[in-house]
């Protein structure tokens, strides 16, 4: 029989409340004179008081004892409660009860002797000697349920038989229990594990004498594992076992192995600080034969409904080949992690987070610990840290200052930083509208805002990051803003929207061009100090929204076609701000000139010299159906998107004198199959026609012989994502957070990510209902499975070279072949290389208490496989066997 488990500790509350206690009451307590004889259920009775033989006025000069109850004990029986005053017996029968303070004791006997002070909680037997109604003593949510207990009050010692307790992961199952005193037990014949199941485990370890002091340690004698109730020569001749609810600092036992390159190591060892239930700390190191070393520092932080947060910081010293060969190398790595999330509910006004991912450009293609395949397919790396203010003033005001990061990886990586970034925005003021009347009108929807925002902006290399090169570097600009808007109806159905922007950009650096005779070119001076410039545009639009349906016959399946069309029209002015160009001479002569602006390398760009005078043309579609819905109760119709948007772009400078007529824009997109298949279209068709040599030519491509447009570029993606009913892979809540974190997917297109040096992590996403699912057999019937399809499509034509420069699909998939075991695949086909793309084969067996997996990759440059069994339970990690080839690194420069 299944049992719910808890530490046998609780006893003691039971024994201390019940001493020396030989009357109790019901749970609604009446008051009546004290029978001998059997009662029947739900009675109650009172103690008689005790007084002395002799009255006197005074008060007695002995002292008063103290009451034998600290509360009231309620008591109740099915068949019959007892009190025999002979045997200085209370009884209590078939699903007796009794209740004291804050504990329940529930059995199906319950024995009180009080002349010896002992008290009996036992099962009942039925004529076929089958047993029920197993002992259960409860106490808030923790619970004992032995076979009997026996308790002497005036030794306040107990004896347990067959108890079954539940300390950290560990369960407990003992034949014969005695309570020495409140903080130590000793058990004789005893079997624990981790597994779910005291009653049917797994494995067990079996030993005959166990010494246990609650919540923090068990020691045990001579020890044998048991796999499926049969013994292994697996055992220890004592061992000690660390209990706590909390978390504890300790050792961590390393992972020994080998690689080709590095030799032997030993990876993972390190130690754990439990600093607080706030924080922790954990600090690895691994370590190889060639001298090669990493250091890992990992920290998790959390304060209950304002955040939480989590620190990765990791470095290794990388060394190749030997010393004095022709092939060695030496590098160094690093990665820094840092996410936090702020909790919504505890300051709506102020919001601070941070996404952190960057180090070094090969760490994820050369680290010796981590095989994280999606990241290692990854070619950038992003970081982001952001604090927001919103002053609830009138008008509202935002504020926002943050930090950005973007990195390329490989060699020879490149950084983008904002170091820091600094916005504010006012918001919309309606001057001409009173507060709270209605905005309507050309006057009325008149409004303003204004816009700040500064920045630090860096692009460096690797080599120069935080470094003085990089600070030099640094450019800071501040760009200022306010538009100014109004919308109204005209003719009720056309919508017109006018407005224009003024804009002025501060500098704290700008460039001078000169011809430096020594290197015989023109070169770029940077001049630090303050400079600024001033542009201004208008803009106006007119749109309407056009609707239309095609109705068919009401017997048809098909029964109407609805079009939706958004014309518009669009307008923008920018005059030519030349007084911010200068001119500079290109050669040593000094005679030939060229023009430029000294803000042209501006972080917010630089002002326009052209006479922009343009109209923006755009026509937006979408097409929905109705479909007769037989499943219908009310008989209407269900609707059903066709076309979720076809849109047309393109624009015409009127002040332009040669290709005026910029390309026009397509793009297309869909849902099929109830939203499981995404298709995108896109392309660009340009109306004028290209010379020999590839330019552009103020000619269109009709009068020079060919069609009304060009096609320059065009591109194609279908994403597919089904799964079976009842499927438990394809859950889009669950993700690979670590491979997110380091840059990655969420899914698994680009494989599973795998630390090797923690296989105690599912391949797949973990399926927290599947212990509670019955076992259906051998067979699992139903096969829950997902997949996931990708496939890209890139044409370029441009320069009239026609070719397709991208070709690919990708395919990942995961199968539950029977109720336990997992399969799972990620594979692709690159058409324009001709070769398969990354490969990853996932394997996996759920032993309940213990898992099984291999993983594989059997292709490409990063050939790999790793295999693994061992005990999930955290306590018990180390007991394990793990194989692993990882992939040879090579180091890259």
């Amino acid at each position: 029989m299944h049992t719910k488990i808890i530490h046998i500790v609780f006893l003691s509350f039971f024994i201390g409340a019940i001493n020396t206690a030989v009357y109790s009451q019901d749970l609604k307590p009446k008051k009546q004179s004290l029978k001998v004889d059997k009662q029947p259920t739900n009675t109650t009775t009172t103690a008689p008081i005790p007084t002395d033989s002799i009255v006197s006025k005074k008060q007695d000069s002995l002292p008063k004892k103290a009451p034998m109850l600290e509360g009231i004990v309620y008591r109740k029986a099915k068949d019959y409660e007892k009190l025999d005053q002979k045997k200085k017996q209370l009884t209590l029968y078939n699903e007796a009860e009794l209740n004291y303070l804050d504990f329940e004791l529930k059995a199906g006997k319950i024995v009180y002797d009080f002349a010896k002070g002992e008290i009996y909680a036992g099962r009942l037997k039925d004529s076929l000697g089958n047993y029920s109604q197993n002992p259960i003593f409860k106490q808030g949510e923790d619970v004992i349920e032995p076979d009997s207990i026996r308790y002497n009050t005036k030794s306040r010692k107990a004896m347990v038989w067959n108890s079954r307790t539940s300390q950290s992961e560990f369960r407990i199952k003992a034949e014969i229990s005695k309570k020495e005193n409140d903080s130590v037990y000793f058990m004789q014949n005893v079997r624990f594990t981790t597994a779910k199941d005291i009653e049917n485990p797994e494995y067990y370890f079996k030993t005959r004498k166990i010494k246990f002091v609650p919540n923090k340690k068990v020691v045990t004698g001579v020890t044998n594992m048991v796999i499926a109730d049969v013994p292994t020569p697996i055992g220890l001749p004592f061992a000690f076992f660390p209990m706590s609810k909390k978390a504890e600092s300790g050792f961590i036992i390393p992972t020994f192995g080998d690689t080709n390159l590095q030799g032997y190591y030993i990876q993972n060892g390190g130690y754990y600080f439990a600093i607080s239930d706030k924080v922790d700390l954990n600090v690895l190191g691994d370590y190889y034969t060639n001298g090669s070393y990493a250091l890992r520092g990992e920290s998790s932080y959390a304060q209950r409904y304002k955040y939480n947060g989590r620190v990765n910081i990791r470095y290794e010293n990388q060394i190749f080949s030997e010393l004095g060969l022709p092939d060695y190398q030496r590098s160094t790595q690093y990665n820094i992690q840092w996410s936090h999330s702020q909790d919504q509910k505890s300051n709506p006004s102020s919001r601070f987070s941070a996404s952190v991912n960057l180090g070094s450009g090969q760490y994820f293609t050369q680290s010796l610990n981590n095989n994280n395949i999606g990241s290692r397919l990854n070619n950038q790396m992003n970081s982001s840290i952001t604090y927001s203010k919103t002053f609830e003033s009138v008008p509202q005001v935002n504020m926002t200052l943050g930090a950005t990061h973007s990195q390329t990886t490989g060699v020879e990586s490149i950084i983008n930083m904002s170091l820091p970034t600094l916005q504010l925005s006012v918001d919309r003021v309606y001057p001409f509208a009173k507060e709270g009347s209605a905005k309507k009108g050309f006057i009325k929807n008149i409004n303003l805002s204004y816009n700040l925002r500064g920045e630090n902006r860096v692009n460096t290399t690797e080599d120069k990051f935080f470094k003085s090169e990089m600070f030099n570097d640094l450019n800071t600009g501040f760009q200022h803003s306010i538009p100014i808007s109004t919308n109204f109806k005209v003719l009720k159905h056309l919508s017109v929207s006018t407005g224009a922007s003024y804009n002025e950009v501060w500098y704290m650096n700008t460039i001078e061009k000169q011809y430096d005779l020594g290197e015989n070119k023109v070169i770029d001076r940077r001049v630090n100090g303050f400079d600024s410039f001033r542009t201004y545009n208008l803009n106006a639009s007119i749109g309407t929204t056009i609707y239309g349906t095609f109705n068919f016959s009401k017997d048809s399946k098909l029964q109407a076609i609805r079009h939706l069309v958004t014309p518009k029209i669009g307008y923008t002015y920018s005059p030519s701000f030349e007084q911010y160009y200068d001119t500079y001479a290109i050669d040593a002569t000094g005679t030939t000139m060229a023009e430029y602006t000294r803000f042209q390398q501006g972080i917010f760009g630089a002002p326009g010299k052209s006479f922009s005078n343009i109209m923006n043309l755009s026509l937006g579609n979408s097409f929905e159906a109705k479909i007769k819905d037989d499943e219908s109760e009310t008989g209407e119709p269900k609707k059903l998107m066709l076309l979720n948007s076809l849109n047309f772009s393109t624009s015409y400078n009127i002040s332009a004198d040669s290709l005026a007529w910029a390309p026009l824009q397509i793009s297309a997109s869909t849902n099929l199959f109830k939203d499981k298949m995404n298709i995108n279209f896109g392309t660009t068709l340009d109306p004028y026609a290209i010379d020999n040599n590839g330019r552009k030519i103020d000619m269109f491509n009709i009068d020079n012989g060919g069609s009304l447009f060009r096609m320059t570029s065009a591109n194609m993606t279908v994403n597919w994502s089904f799964a079976s009913t009842d499927a438990i892979f394809g859950n889009e809540e669950k993700s690979d957070k670590q491979n997110v974190l380091n840059g990655g997917r969420a899914d698994d297109l680009f494989g599973r990510s795998t630390d090797l040096g923690d296989n105690r992590q599912t391949l797949f996403d973990e399926d927290e209902d599947a212990a509670d699912r019955p076992f259906t057999g051998f067979y699992n019937t139903k096969l829950p499975w997902d997949l996931v399809f990708a496939y890209s499509l890139t044409y370029g034509n441009s320069r009239r070279e026609s070719e397709i420069t991208n070709n690919s699909v990708m395919v990942s998939g995961n199968i539950e072949i029977t109720p336990r075991w997992k399969f799972g695949f990620s594979t692709g086909y690159d058409f324009v290389q001709q070769g398969v793309t990354f490969t990853q084969l996932r394997f996996e067996r759920d032993l309940m208490s213990w898992r099984m997996n291999f993983s594989w990759v059997p292709l490409g440059d990063y050939t790999s496989w790793g295999f693994f069994i061992g005990i999930k339970s955290s306590m018990l990690s180390d007991l394990k066997w793990e194989k692993k080839s990882v992939p040879d690194k090579r180091y890259r420069n």
